[in-house]
C-alpha cells in the first residue's frame, strides 16, 4: 500500500499535479466589508481545501465589472480561482466540477443570496441554478 501512494505522489510531482492542484486551490473573495455570508462561504471553502484570501472592498460593482459578470447573474461576493469567476454561493461541490473539467468559460454564477447555499443561512428550498459566465444569453452549467 505504502508503495502505491508513494507511486502516485511521484507521478504527480514528475506530471506536474503538485502545481496544477495548487493553481487550482487558491482563492481570491472580493466581498463588501460588512457582509457576513461572505465569510461563511470563505470557510466553506477553506473546509473543501481551498486557500481563501478575503479582500474586503466598497469597489465590489467594480470588480464584478473588470470580470465580466452580467448584472443578472450577480452574486453576493466574486471570487477567484485560477483563472475562473466564481459569482455568488455557489455550492462548492460544483465549483471543485469546474476546476476539474476546467471548460472553455469565464466562469460560473449562483445569482443573488439563496437560503441554504453555502455560507448562506436558513433551508435550501429549491434547486440551485449555476449559470456559465459566457457572452450572450446565459446557459446552464449545473443544478443542484
Amino acid at each position: 500500500m505504502r508503495v502505491l501512494l508513494g507511486l502516485s505522489v511521484l507521478f504527480g510531482l514528475l506530471f506536474g499535479g503538485a502545481g496544477y492542484a495548487q493553481e487550482v486551490k487558491d482563492a481570491v473573495l472580493y466581498k463588501n466589508p460588512q457582509c457576513g455570508c461572505c465569510e461563511g462561504y470563505a470557510q466553506a471553502l477553506r473546509d473543501a481545501g481551498y486557500t481563501v484570501k478575503v479582500i474586503p472592498t466598497h469597489d465590489l460593482p467594480l470588480i464584478k465589472k473588470e470580470h465580466k459578470v452580467p448584472t443578472e447573474l450577480e452574486g453576493c461576493h466574486t471570487t477567484l480561482i485560477g483563472n475562473y469567476v466564481i459569482e455568488g454561493h455557489v455550492p462548492i461541490a460544483i465549483v471543485n466540477r469546474l476546476m476539474s473539467e476546467r471548460p472553455d468559460i469565464a466562469g460560473i454564477s449562483l445569482p443573488g443570496m439563496p437560503l441554504g447555499s453555502p455560507g448562506m443561512f436558513g433551508d435550501k428550498t429549491e434547486p440551485f441554478t449555476v449559470f456559465e459566465l459566457v457572452p450572450g444569453d446565459p446557459k446552464v452549467y449545473a443544478v443542484e
